[in-house]
């Protein structure tokens, strides 16, 4: 546990580095290569690390119990103090994806940062809230409320 413990806690404050380059340095021209590029790929490894080949993490005799086709079934998986973990980088890694997509989209539409911050803060706490504001946002200052333009 107590491994697990220090790579919640650095992996924490790492994504913290590409949260701040979001929210202070959205112009820079490395801010979403570093974000996106370093700190999201190397969450992305240390996620699929603990999932594939990290049982070598979890307590002599535990066993990761559960499923992802019923509520019960994935209450059952985070059990496990190693999915609990795993499920955390998760989380950091697409947030910190999704501002990425926030911040690299308000530029195409000339949405200054500092109204992109409430949306990162949100994003960075509840994701999905975030990414609704974002769009929210975007529409009231663009007129636009068309979201396939997001993949075109």
């Amino acid at each position: 546990m107590q491994k697990l413990s220090l790579i919640f806690k650095i992996a924490s404050r790492f994504t913290l580095i590409g949260w701040i380059l979001l929210a202070v340095f959205p112009g820079w021209q490395f801010t979403l290569p570093i974000t996106m590029g370093i700190v999201v790929l190397l969450l992305c490894a240390l996620y699929t690390y603990l999932i594939f080949l990290g049982k070598h993490l979890d307590e002599p005799g535990q066993k990761l119990r559960g499923n992802f086709w019923s509520l019960k079934g994935v209450m059952n998986l985070f059990k496990s103090p190693r999915a609990v973990l795993a499920g955390w980088v998760h989380y950091l890694a697409f947030d910190l994806a999704v501002g990425a997509f926030i911040v690299a989209d308000a530029a195409r539409y000339d949405i200054h940062q500092l109204l992109l911050l409430p949306c990162l803060i949100l994003t960075l706490m509840f994701g999905p809230a975030g990414l609704l504001a974002y769009f929210v946002l975007r529409g009231i200052m663009t007129g636009e409320l068309e979201l396939m333009s997001v993949f075109g």
